[in-house]
């Protein structure tokens, strides 16, 4: 982080761009066995608890009369929610760095998630070293995004299209596997090799877990994600789904839990098994943290002004988008429309009638009458409100936005 936030809008703004990136980091050093990447977690939980500590004096500070004060404990739950979230990501980078162990069919098989997360130096002399981020549009060249940037000990969370990368910087993307390869060659980093399953006939046994692992990595960041877009958008709806995803990952760690207990007592080593309990556990814990956050909006009560506007003007914002009948995207799978490339949007989750689809698949077909809720850069909710068919106006007055059909 470059400077620090004065206020406790930007604190809020801050705090949330921070948790994600914890979150992130910590899935990713898992995913490439990285005992920096886990290293970088637990730095940034010492930024955090400075942060947190400043809210929390700021949210006193605040409150000058007694009806104040229910207003701004919402604001201090959310503050306490995003605390827990981060501590969290610390939980699962510390099977990295304290070597819990996790199975090697895990690290292959995490390679499959909806999104991985990449760390990648900038070499001396390579095509990324001293131009602009904008030069080489990532997002359509590599599938990947940078979301944050670490030069020395600063932190660079706000990535804009002019920044200057330099040798030296350390660059944090998320996005499409295969773009990896690719964004190396640009980086000047050596050669890549994805993770492989082992070939031991053995191993086959952990495949449930394996997989139940993987679904649980996907529902917990789309807890996470849907959370703060219940906030910002102040919809009951998303807040309920929200508690649905808190307790399917309460089922899936119980079951996961059996199926670890049963399996120690086969011919398998125990000790990657530590780090399938420690990984369930911290996804089952950003579930609740979740929850947690959207406890105001799912009561009925008013979100507090500060967390829809500080959470609204976070590096990702949030957007609820119908698609029009007849539109570009009508009958089309997302593998298709590439969201995640051009605009660089992420679906959190299609609405389809009354159910929610959470984390749709490249295979999903979209059409008209689904609702998508997906994050992504400000600058292109224009664009992607026109791939569905929409003209995105803003009233300055308010602030809101008004859909016009095209």
């Amino acid at each position: 982080m470059d400077d620090r936030p004065n206020n406790l809008r930007e604190m809020l703004a801050e705090a949330k761009n921070l948790s994600e990136l914890m979150v992130d980091l910590a899935y990713a050093s898992v995913y490439f066995d990285d005992v920096e990447m886990a290293g970088e977690v637990s730095e940034l939980e010492d930024q955090m608890s400075e942060l947190v500590h400043d809210m929390r004096q700021r949210c006193v500070l605040a409150v000058r009369k007694p009806r104040e004060a229910e207003g701004m404990s919402s604001v201090l739950q959310v503050v306490s929610a995003i605390e827990r979230i981060g501590n969290a990501a610390v939980a699962i980078s510390r099977i990295v760095t304290h070597r819990l162990g996790i199975p090697a069919e895990l690290i292959a098989d995490l390679s499959e998630a909806a999104e991985v997360s990449h760390r990648v130096l900038v070499s001396d002399g390579s095509h990324m070293a001293s131009r602009p981020v904008a030069d080489f549009e990532l997002p359509v060249a590599t599938g990947m995004r940078i979301f944050a940037i670490r030069r020395g000990r600063q932190w660079v969370t706000n990535v804009d299209g002019d920044f200057i990368m330099l040798s030296g910087d350390v660059l944090f993307l998320r996005g499409s596997p295969a773009g990896i390869v690719r964004l190396r060659e640009l980086a000047g980093a050596p050669m890549w090799q994805p993770p492989r399953q082992p070939e031991d006939p053995r191993v086959s046994d952990l495949d449930r877990a394996v997989d139940v692992l993987v679904e649980m990595k996907d529902l917990s960041e789309a807890a996470v994600g849907l959370a703060y877009s219940a906030l910002v958008l102040g919809n009951r709806g998303l807040a309920a789904e929200v508690h649905q995803l808190e307790s399917r990952l309460d089922d899936m760690n119980d079951r996961l839990e059996v199926w670890v207990l049963r399996s120690a007592k086969e011919d398998l080593d125990p000790s990657p098994l530590r780090g399938l309990l420690h990984l369930g556990k911290a996804a089952e814990d950003l579930g609740k943290q979740a929850k947690q956050m959207t406890w105001v909006v799912e009561q009925g009560e008013s979100v507090h002004p500060i967390l829809e506007i500080a959470l609204g003007e976070s590096d990702e914002v949030v957007v609820e988008l119908p698609i029009a009948s007849g539109c570009a995207a009508d009958g089309r799978t997302l593998a298709e429309l590439q969201l995640n490339l051009e605009p660089g949007f992420t679906v959190l989750a299609l609405r389809r009638g009354q159910k929610y689809i959470y984390r749709p698949r490249g295979a999903q077909v979209l059409y008209a009458g689904d609702e998508i809720i997906a994050s992504g850069p400000d600058e292109g909710r224009e664009y992607l409100a026109a791939r569905f068919g929409w003209q995105l106006l803003r009233d300055n007055e308010t602030g809101d936005d008004e859909l016009v059909p095209i």
